[in-house]
């Protein structure tokens, strides 16, 4: 048996080789995202990471899953859908190159005061706990926070890159790797493309995605015979589709549809 002592690395030299292994686990992600964007040029990409989560959680939550979407190729979706949800989620979709900084800022600036309000709200309703409670007059359970209302500036191309593959965490790594996708998205696929994946996986209600399963959803109609009107109903719901799933006579749907309806006019889609 020898007696040589066996070398082992310093730790600066176990921490590089962590690195370079990190590195290219990093690379090794980013090659799959690839190569599965270059696939979609010819092959309609079955289900997202959204969806796939979305039958989980109706799975493990009621015991079934309830799911409606049907695939149409762009020509079958017709022009008013698609004109209504560029005019709705992201007027600039054709001239852009996948992120509107000017979008993100403004949202940036909003959602920060939207979480000051909220703070304040919160100090507001902790004072008045405290003062019942030096009163002797403590309330059953102390009242829920007040969260602030979060607003996104995502394009169409980056809402896709999160659906297709990433989680809804709102991490700076999540945010990081959407734009990454975005721009990967943006140099292998055509605007027509990034729009048709789009709208037949975007989720319009609990269990329905796509724009003809929505249109039957809805209006009992195929997607290519919507109206201006109906199209721009259904772009509105997309920031939350299952809350205006439950209230489909909300005052905001049908007010913000007119003012969508009015812009579609304005509106170019790909072709």
């Amino acid at each position: 048996m020898s007696d040589t002592p066996v070398a082992t690395l310093s730790w600066p030299a176990r921490l590089g080789r962590l690195l370079v292994l990190v590195l290219l686990a990093g690379l090794a992600l980013q090659l799959y995202f690839l190569l599965r964007i270059a696939l979609m040029t010819v092959i309609d990409p079955a289900s997202t990471t959204f969806q796939r989560s979305e039958i989980w959680r109706l799975a493990t939550t009621q015991g079934r899953v309830d799911w409606a979407q049907e695939w149409r190729d762009y020509e079958e979706l017709g022009q008013p859908i698609a004109r209504a949800v560029i005019a709705s989620e992201d007027a600039g979709f054709v001239e852009h190159s996948g992120v509107e900084w000017d979008a993100i800022e403004k949202a940036w600036e909003r959602n920060q005061r939207a979480e000051a309000v909220a703070e304040r709200r919160n100090e507001q309703l902790e004072r008045r706990q405290q003062q019942a409670l030096a009163r002797g007059r403590a309330p059953a359970e102390p009242p829920p926070r007040v969260e602030p209302k979060v607003v996104g500036g995502s394009t169409i191309t980056q809402q896709l890159a999160k659906n297709l593959f990433l989680s809804g965490e709102r991490t700076a790594a999540r945010k990081a790797q959407e734009f990454v996708i975005t721009f990967m998205l943006e140099a292998l696929l055509s605007k027509r493309r990034i729009l048709e994946i789009y709208l037949n996986h975007v989720e319009w209600g609990e269990g329905l995605f796509g724009a003809q399963a929505a249109a039957r959803h809805y209006f009992r109609i195929d997607a290519r015979r919507l109206g201006a009107m109906q199209a721009a109903r259904l772009a509105v719901m997309l920031p939350a589709p299952k809350r205006f799933e439950r209230r489909p006579g909300s005052g905001y749907l049908t007010g913000r549809a007119g003012t969508i309806a009015a812009r579609m006019g304005a509106v170019q889609p790909p072709r």
